[in-house]
């Protein structure tokens, strides 16, 4: 237990990587903090996270003689183990294996091994609550309600695939402004909650069809003062309510069929789901939800697995049983 100890309080940002005493592991530390700086481009803090993250692993495995290149499932699981035992948090522990699995990423573009070990450990399992979450098939379903000659149908199909593709707040999109849009990068800045901003991917099927809108649409209104810079606007030359959008969404969930209860933030729900289910990193996802804590993001872990349960249940003979 001596790894999570020294772990404790007394490990901050300037000694994270000096409290591990193997060389190797010191070694691989620092490529790890180069490549989280300079490929990936992520702020001191998060940096800090990910080393506090992965030293867990370097002082446990320290302990059992194991170098970076040698560490494999079973050593996984015990660290986890002497984690559960110690009384760490879940969602800590959820972090934690979200952490090591980007540092064998990086282990596996640098040659020094072969496999990931972290791709087979599963996440920490407890109960969370499974917010209702749409399929890329239902969102489509959804879509396809829109009547595209009709220019507030328009609109709303371009906030559907925003919502989605972007994992945006209806407080975020309904404040969205045109100066914002990043076309040449593919980028939305995004003013979040306590005016925090963060820059959030945006496909290229949503940016046109939101140019087009601009173009078209907007363009053709009389904008009230004040106004000015916001995307979405309604027929008073105002931005939206966050109700109006929750009232046209619920309208189009209901034409399409779809026997769920959905929300604007259902989408968000949906997109984050979607990222986790397919491998995406849990940091990564938390940055473009703006999460302030990651806990708040490791639901998505138990929604995948959810996800995967439900489907090999459905179609696995012997789960039919």
């Amino acid at each position: 237990m001596s790894g999570l100890k020294q772990q404790g309080k007394g490990v901050n940002k300037q000694n994270i990587i000096e409290s591990v005493t193997d060389s190797d592991w010191k070694r691989a530390l620092r490529s790890f903090r180069a490549y989280l700086k300079l490929e990936r481009q992520l702020s001191d803090n998060t940096i800090d996270a990910y080393l506090r993250d992965v030293s867990h692993l370097a002082l446990y495995a320290v302990e059992t003689g194991k170098k970076p290149e040698e560490i494999e499932l079973p050593d996984l699981r015990g660290l986890v183990a002497q984690l559960y035992d110690a009384g760490v948090a879940l969602a800590t522990q959820c972090r934690i294996v979200s952490g090591l699995r980007t540092f064998y990423r990086m282990m596996l573009v640098e040659d020094a091994v072969k496999a990931n070990p972290v791709e087979l450990l599963e996440m920490p399992r407890g109960s969370r609550h499974l917010p209702d979450v749409l399929t890329n098939d239902e969102v489509d379903a959804i879509i396809a309600t829109f009547d595209l000659s009709m220019p507030d149908q328009a609109r709303n199909r371009v906030i559907v695939e925003v919502l989605y593709g972007c994992g945006l707040r209806v407080s975020e999109l309904v404040n969205l402004h045109l100066s914002n849009i990043y076309a040449d990068d593919e980028c939305l800045l995004v003013t979040g909650k306590g005016d925090k901003q963060r820059w959030v991917p945006i496909n290229q099927v949503a940016l046109r069809l939101m140019e087009q809108y601009i173009h078209t649409i907007r363009s053709h209104q009389k904008i009230k003062p004040g106004e000015e810079n916001i995307v979405f606007i309604n027929r008073l030359g105002t931005r939206l309510s966050r109700n109006y959008v929750f009232m046209f969404l619920r309208e189009a969930v209901k034409k399409a069929g779809i026997n769920k209860t959905i929300s604007p933030h259902s989408l968000r729900h949906s997109f984050a789901t979607e990222l986790v289910s397919n491998g995406a990193d849990l940091r990564a996802v938390q940055e473009m939800l703006g999460h302030e804590k990651i806990s708040t993001t490791e639901i998505y872990t138990h929604l995948s697995h959810q996800y995967l349960r439900d489907t090999i249940t459905r179609y696995h003979p012997h789960y039919r049983q």
